[in-house]
Order: structure tokens, then sequence, then C-alpha cells
């Protein structure tokens, strides 16, 4: 899963002197179109301060609420390919630009106003948030404890009494752990980009305060006597949609079967599948009507051969509801196993009157039964089959497979709402042809190293990345090919999309482009 949430208000505070004469403390710059990151050191004049200090600090809020629905499904925040990143993307317009610099990221404990101010020259718009005041509610200002949402304090101690929160304890058996992030900037011209994976998980089991981010100059560059002027991040507010504030959530949710590509001696996983009226549903036995739920719910039994000719084979194994995470998944079951050629009959669990490997020999493969039942084998809920494969071998070739790759169930248009399930054929053009009479489906090959990018059609883009470290982007295998889920949430609406997709093969990288339809978002 590659998902992007988008910010939900941002805004920025200062204390910025106008015409050295008062400070812009009310001053609200709600709809500028980016937030700006300033220290200016004796720049102007302040009453008898000849050397004042001016600064500002960066503010930003997101909706968490799309990973919270799915924290009761696919979804397991303590997961270790759970990611969550901070990105804010640099505004570079020729002006000047600080370097050597550090920007530290809090969470809020107090939630802030976004306003309606745009004035970012003599910041005469008055509206809250600013640099005093968080928020209003009624009729009354409700202030920030310290200006500039300057007073930082321990999780849970003083939340009502500080603006950002510096450490904590998660109840994760960590003990007190810090919750800021930190990135330093060389040229002054990077994007902001910090894991705030411990933050999101905090907020998602409401440990922390969902207030969002505020975003600033370390500390001691905030007090030295430096001028710093300035750091332009886009904002919700700026007409490039692809520059807004973002974080981006990684979670590998793939599930991988493997009816199609089952090799001997290695581990591979096959998956049951229950519907009830067209809806994923657990299995219900029995005269008690009882839902098969949880591990080790269900056996697996594999059987190939013949007693007569002396190959029979049999594995029994104990089968369970399928987990992502720490999730079962409601009507999906899985089994992982591995077959090996080379069996004796002293296995154990394996019954055979003598082994395979000579017929897997000669054919290169098995043809297995395999039946899903109960765990006291009474009552069958599936019998089918499926072949397992020996392994690929051949003499040194460093050639990679030529493959047409494509989605099959593309539509012009989706709702940004919608959450689509797109299918993917992929055809080698190499493979050994066969006729047959019509009419014949070619079966899509199988792929368990594909990955997928959304792009912008007319900008060029990458909206959504290869993402390989976290198998963010890694698509899912079942009996018919491939597919992933894509959450249009992530997409712009008006803009013009494609997919591409990038299989590992043979450790080559190949990449294939605009190999579906362009679709728009609606």
């Amino acid at each position: 899963m590659f998902r992007i949430l988008s910010a939900s208000k941002d805004s920025y505070v200062t204390n910025k002197i106008i015409g050295n004469s008062f400070r812009a403390t009310d001053a609200n710059v709600g709809q500028a179109a980016s937030i700006d990151i300033f220290k200016l050191y004796a720049e102007s004049i302040s009453g008898s301060d000849s050397s004042p200090i001016e600064l500002s600090r960066g503010l930003v809020k997101f909706n968490l609420n799309p990973l919270r629905v799915l924290t009761s499904s696919i979804l397991d925040i303590g997961h270790p390919s759970f990611k969550c990143t901070l990105k804010m993307f640099d505004v570079y317009g020729g002006q000047t630009c600080p370097s050597n610099f550090k920007l530290i990221v809090y969470p809020l404990s107090r939630s802030f106003d976004e306003g309606m101010g745009r004035n970012i020259v003599s910041f005469s718009d008055l509206d809250s948030c600013n640099f005093i005041t968080a928020s209003i509610s009624g009729n009354s200002a409700i202030p920030w404890t310290y200006p500039g949402a300057n007073k930082i304090g321990l999780l849970n101690t003083t939340n009502d009494d500080i603006d950002i929160i510096s450490s904590g304890n998660l109840n994760d058996g960590n003990g007190i752990v810090d919750l800021w992030r930190q990135q330093t900037f060389s040229t002054g011209e990077e994007d902001l980009s910090v894991d705030i994976t411990t933050i999101v998980s905090g907020v998602m089991k409401g440990l922390i305060p969902d207030h969002g981010f505020r975003i600033s100059y370390s500390g001691s560059q905030e007090t030295d006597k430096v001028t710093r002027f300035v750091k332009r991040f886009a904002s919700t507010q700026t007409s490039d949609y692809s520059n807004r504030p973002r974080i981006e959530v990684l979670y590998n949710d793939t599930i991988q079967d493997h009816h199609r590509s089952f090799f001997f001696n290695l581990s591979g996983s096959l998956f049951l599948n229950n519907y009830h009226r067209g809806s994923y549903s657990n299995i219900v036995s029995g005269a008690w009507a009882r839902k098969i739920t949880g591990n080790n719910s269900l056996i697996l039994r594999l059987r190939t051969g013949s007693w007569s000719r002396g190959t029979f084979f049999e594995k029994i194994i104990t089968a369970s509801q399928h987990k992502v995470g720490d999730n079962f998944i409601t009507g999906i079951y899985s089994a992982s196993f591995a077959v090996s050629q080379f069996t004796s009959s002293n296995s154990g669990e394996i019954r055979q009157k003598s082994a395979l490997e000579n017929e897997i020999k000669n054919a290169g493969s098995a043809t297995f039964t395999e039946i899903w039942e109960s765990l006291d084998g009474i009552v069958g809920y599936l019998t089918s089959s499926f072949v397992i494969n020996s392994v690929n071998r051949t003499s040194f070739s460093n050639q990679s497979a030529r493959l047409i790759v494509n989605i099959t169930n593309m539509q012009p248009q989706y709702r940004n709402t919608d959450i689509v399930k797109f299918r993917v054929f992929a055809e080698n053009i190499d493979r050994p042809v066969r006729y047959k009479k019509l009419p014949f489906v070619t079966p899509s090959e199988i792929l368990t190293s594909l990955f997928y990018r959304v792009r912008d059609v007319d900008s060029g883009d990458v909206i959504i990345p290869f993402e390989t470290e976290n198998g963010g982007t890694l698509c899912s295998t079942d009996s018919n090919g491939m597919y992933f889920t894509c959450y249009m949430d992530s997409l712009f609406k008006g803009r013009l999309y494609t997919f591409d997709f990038m299989v590992i093969d043979s450790g080559v990288n190949q990449i294939f482009t605009d190999v579906a339809a362009h679709f728009r978002v609606v």
C-alpha cells in the first residue's frame, strides 16, 4: 500500500518587525501559497533593541482518518513495513536562501486555525492563527502558552499547558523516546523529508494529540546572531498540486498466492477465499455454525501419485486465517510450506510407497490435489488442484524475459473516493508456442517482483514512485495473475494519470511505461 495524505490546513506564524516600528504578532497568512521559515538578526530596529530577532515557524495538519478506517482490517501500525514520511517541497524562485542549517519538526499539543490571511509583505491581515493566538473558540481567543507556539514539554504531563511535545512514553516498551525529528539542509534548496512513523503511530493509538506539526529552525539557530532568510516550502494553497505538503504512507499488505508459481524445495503460500453473497466472509462450519477463525484453524491436505504405481505422496499442513501484520483478514485463509522432491519415507507427516523424484525428473513437475478441510478431517471446504514445478535451471544466461505488461480493467475515469483493484496481465513473447483449438485463453505470467508507479501524464511528475524497500507498491498475485489496489484519494482531481511497471528479473530492472490507457480522477 502506498497512500498520500494531503495537508488539511497549514500556515506560519511570525513576529516580524514592520517599518522599524511594530511587530506583526497578530498577522495571519493561512491562505498564502508558501510556508516561509526565516530568522532575522539585527535587520530592523525595535524600540531600544538595536539587535532584535525576528522569526517565523511553520504549522501543518493532516487528516489521518483514511488510515484509521484501515486499522481494523489490513493495516497494522506496529508492523515493520509501516512507514510514514512527512514531505514538504522547496519553492525556489531565485530568492536568497540560507545554507547549512537544521529544521526541527515537533508534534503540536494545541490545535490551530488556518485563517484567511494572505499578505506576506506587510503582514496586515489579522486572523488566527498568529504568533500570539492559536485558535478562536466561539468569541474567545485561545492563545499559545508561549508566543510563537514555543512552550515545549513532555507528553501527557502538561499537555494543556504546552504547545509542542518533545518526548514521551508510547507504552511500547521503549520508555521515554524523543518525538521530534530533525533534518540538515546543506544548500538550503532541499525538500523536507523526515520519518514520522513513531508520531503517527502514537496519534493513531490516541497517545499523542492529533493537532499536526510545528516546523522551525533548531533552538540554537533561532537564538544565535545569524540571519537565515528564507527557507520557503509550498503550502496547500499553491497552484502546483504536486508540491503540497503530504504524508507518504507505506505498508506491505501484499498477498502472493503461489498456485501457479510453486516450486519444489522452495517455500510458498496457497490461499483460500470464502465468499457469502459476494462478500468476503469467514467459513461457517458444523451444526453450531461455528466460524473458522484465527491461527491453526483448518487443514490443507496435499495428495499426488498412485499407490498402485508406487508414487503416492501426501502432505498435511496446518492452515490459518490469513494475517496482515497482526490483523486477521475476513474470509481469507492461507498455508505456507515447502515440498521437497527428495523426501524420504521417514519424514513424519508424509506417507508414500516410493519417492516421486524419478517422476519429477521426467516430467519437470507434479500435479497435486489440494483439500482444505476441518481440523478433524470430517468437513471439506474446497477440493482443487495445482502444479508444483522443478526449480528453473539453465546454462549460464544473462537474458531477461521479454515481456508485455498491461492492465485489463482500466476505466477512463474514477472518482476521488474510489478504491480500485487493478488487474495486471503479463505475457512472455518468447514463450514456447503451443497450437490449440479455439477458443483458448492465454494465462498471464506470474511475476512475484512486479512493482507499479503512478505518473501525471501532462507534467510527467511521478506521484507514486516504485517503492521496493518496504514493498509499498509490490503487486499481489493469485491464480489469474497480478493485481494491486490504488486509493484514488492519493491523487488530485482533474488530472490525467497513467501507470508504469517495473519487473525485477534475473537481477535486472525492466521498466514498462504507458502500458495502459490513461485515466482521470474526478
